[in-house]
This record gives C-alpha cells, sequence and structure tokens, in this order.
C-alpha cells in the first residue's frame, strides 16, 4: 500500500512536472481573484494599497507562462505546495483583506503601494525568463535587481503587504502579515537550499549577502 501511494505520488508529480501543467493551473487559480478584484475597481472599492499587493503578485504568476524550461526542478510535494500556500494566500488576501484603521495618510500609503510595484516591476524584468513557481534551476541572474538582493521580488510584494496593513490595520491583518511573510522567508530558504549545491549559484550566495534588503537582511 506504501509502495502504491508513493507510485501515485510519483505520478503526480511527474504530471505537475509537465511543460504547461502547472502554468495553466496558476492560470486559472489566478481568475476568480482578478475577478473579484474587476468588481472591486467596477464599485470604486479598490484603493491603492490593496490594488498593489494583489498587482504584484499577480505580475509573477501570469508572466510565468513565457518562463524558460528548467534543467532541474524539485520533485518535493511539500515544497509545491508551500509554494502554492505562500502564492495564494498572499493574493487571497490582497484581494478580501478586511477592514482596519489607517495608521499612516493615504497619501504616503498610496505611493509606497505605486514603489512596492515598481519594485516588483523592475525585479520581474530583471530576472527575464527564469521566474519558476517551485524551486528550480534555471539561468542565474545577477544583473538588475538582483545585484543588490537575492529576492527582489519578494521586497517589493513584502513592501506591498505592509502598505497594505498600514492602510487596514487590524489583529486579522497584522497576523496574516506575519503568517504570509513567514511563508515567504521559508519559501526563500527552501529555494536558496535546492541550488546552493549549484557551484554558479553557491558563488552567487557569497556575492549578494543579502535577501530582501541591501545592507540589511
Amino acid at each position: 500500500m506504501t509502495d502504491l501511494g508513493a507510485a501515485e505520488g510519483e505520478g503526480v508529480m511527474r504530471f505537475l512536472g509537465r511543460p504547461g501543467v502547472d502554468r495553466t493551473i496558476a492560470v486559472v487559480a489566478s481568475l476568480p481573484f482578478v475577478f473579484a478584484l474587476y468588481h472591486r475597481l467596477a464599485g470604486g472599492t479598490l484603493d491603492l494599497p490593496r490594488a498593489g499587493a494583489a498587482i504584484g503578485q499577480l505580475i509573477t504568476i501570469l508572466t510565468m507562462v513565457f518562463r524558460r524550461a528548467p534543467r532541474r526542478i524539485t520533485p518535493n510535494p511539500w515544497w509545491w505546495l508551500l509554494a502554492f500556500v505562500a502564492t495564494y494566500s498572499s493574493l487571497a488576501w490582497a484581494t478580501f483583506a478586511p477592514t482596519g484603521r489607517a495608521l499612516v495618510p493615504d497619501a504616503l500609503s498610496d505611493g509606497l503601494a505605486i514603489l512596492a510595484v515598481l519594485i516588483v516591476v523592475y525585479a520581474r524584468l530583471s530576472l527575464g525568463r527564469n521566474i519558476g513557481f517551485v524551486p528550480a534551476q534555471r539561468a542565474i541572474v545577477q544583473s538588475g535587481a538582483y545585484r543588490f538582493v537575492r529576492h527582489p521580488i519578494y521586497s517589493g510584494l513584502f513592501l506591498a503587504w505592509i502598505v497594505l496593513t498600514l492602510r487596514r490595520c487590524s489583529t486579522a491583518n497584522v497576523t496574516l502579515l506575519i503568517v504570509i511573510g513567514t511563508l515567504y522567508v521559508i519559501k526563500s530558504v527552501v529555494e536558496e537550499g535546492f541550488l546552493r549545491d549549484d557551484p554558479p549559484y553557491a558563488q552567487y550566495l557569497r556575492q549578494v549577502r543579502h535577501r530582501f534588503i541591501p545592507g540589511v537582511v
């Protein structure tokens, strides 16, 4: 029974690893959130912090359809689950974040939301076709935003989530910020652990010392 279950699990992972399968799943899973955000926009309730947090994540998901095929990809189902939960829990939070008290002027949170999206866009352009949903080995990018930190897309997303919390500060939103932020920190550690056996990536880890904020962390 154990062998049968293991074989079924390997079959599922082989299916998910086929070109186009996980891309299709990622895009289709995003459609309900896009629909909900459109209705917020049409109803006049889509403010910049919410839009920035959602757009930042949607950029990373929807542009994966153009990614380069990996040379090596993780077969670990728990890492696939981590990627899915981290990605879509943050998108769900951005889409349906509960109300709360604004801690800073709207003009400040709006400006920071735009900055967060610009960071994500810059990092995404820097990464080119080397983006992935789960830990995978593709070309190593050391230019653009990746000269400064190892996970600049996450940096932009973290800023977007902080801004969302500043606009809607509540116990629920602070808790979600901590939980989702922790998932992404774990995700970054898992990705680096998968790639550090590759000598060029190990060299990159030595050259770029910080994950999210230059000179800080």
